[in-house]
């Protein structure tokens, strides 16, 4: 029997329902005791994200936990008392199997989790595209031009496996010369179908869907969640794939889109994540725009406002992602703003289209004719 090649796009499908279902089987596992872990900034760099400077601890007897970084054996006094060398403030414990007592300088955390903080995620709609109107049509509330929204991404660290969760991975949004707000929610949008297919997938395949059937159920789910117009899909799906291999969630996904397409400005970098008080993984805020030409106009407008001058960008970890309203658009002195960014950008993209379009000119020629 002749087996027939599989198209790509199910051969696409296919490989990232493996994925998706490696990774959700983990995701929505029964939950289970966390083993205590401890954490020390070994290189001073003043955060502990850097591979061994999380560990697990060890168990010791009395369900006493130990960690094992610098960790060492307890002295034994006159009357076989065992102390810490490296202060009476630690504990010697004593190992399951018995033997010398050990101490570490490190405390470890709960097993219920204690002593591990993450902060929220960001959660900015952006300013809504609609609000209130009159009889007439016109908007009753506040309009702002070029509205951006709070988001962060997380570069490596423990909570990412390691993975440097902001890397840029190339021009994935096609841009746009509009002001709509709503785009912003558009192109947003594109990692959430994508995400939403991959669980289509593997939700299927679990429901005895066999292989095609749940691919098929996949990819229909991600071009439903795609505008066609808004995105690279080809390389939106390559990217969801490489994304799903590492630690990065939803929002590492939709940020690592934007930035790599030129439309966010990053506005510093935070903690995010600690154990006991030490960092273990840090994330960089930004605000995002539905255009680089509004990132741009947002970077070079801001400074020439009052009304910006003392919240500027925000804070790393809460950005000012607000758009400008009719009067503030208004007072920018487009003469002052270096737009060339921009400006190479448009005619290196309007060559591309010119001989794409003369391509396809030929290509239909020579076929009427025959050739």
């Amino acid at each position: 029997m002749i087996r027939q090649p599989i198209p790509w796009p199910t051969r696409v499908a296919l490989i990232a329902l493996a994925i998706c279902g490696f990774l959700l089987a983990g995701q929505f596992a029964p939950a289970q005791a966390q083993q205590p872990v401890c954490a020390v900034d070994l290189d001073g760099n003043g955060d502990a994200g850097d591979p061994g400077e999380v560990v697990s601890c060890s168990a010791m007897a009395d369900d006493a936990w130990l960690c094992p970084i610098q960790q060492t054996m307890c002295v034994a006094d006159a009357q076989d008392a065992y102390s810490c060398p490296l202060g009476s403030q630690h504990q010697c414990l004593t190992p399951v199997g018995g033997g010398t007592p050990m101490c570490s300088p490190n405390a470890c955390t709960g097993s219920d989790g204690t002593g591990i903080e993450d902060d929220p995620v960001v959660d900015d709609p952006g300013a809504p595209a609609d609000g209130a109107v009159d009889v007439e049509g016109h908007c009753l509330g506040n309009i702002e031009i070029f509205a951006g929204r709070a988001t962060r991404c997380r570069p490596a660290g423990l909570r990412t496996t390691f993975s440097n969760c902001c890397k840029d991975r190339g021009k994935i949004v096609k841009d746009g010369m509009g002001g709509s707000i709503s785009s912003i929610g558009t192109k947003i949008a594109v990692a959430k179908g994508v995400f939403t297919g991959m669980k289509a997938a593997y939700g299927a395949f679990k429901a005895g869907a066999t292989a095609g059937q749940a691919a098929t159920s996949g990819a229909n789910a991600i071009i439903a969640g795609i505008d066609p117009t808004s995105i690279a899909i080809s390389l939106a799906i390559n990217f969801m794939m490489d994304f799903l291999l590492s630690g990065c969630d939803q929002q590492d996904m939709e940020v690592g889109m934007l930035r790599g397409s030129g439309m966010c400005h990053e506005v510093g970098t935070y903690c995010s994540s600690k154990i006991l008080g030490i960092c273990v993984q840090k994330s960089k805020g930004h605000c995002c725009f539905n255009t680089k030409l509004g990132r741009i106009i947002q970077e070079q407008g801001r400074p020439q406002l009052k009304s910006f001058n003392s919240v500027g960008w925000g804070t790393p970890k809460n950005p000012y992602c607000r758009g400008f309203t009719p009067e503030e658009f208004q007072a920018l002195d487009f003469s002052k703003m270096d737009l060339s960014e921009y400006y190479s950008e448009i005619e290196a993209r309007a060559q591309a289209d010119i001989q794409i379009d003369m391509k396809d000119k030929i290509d239909a020629y020579m076929q009427v004719i025959g050739q």
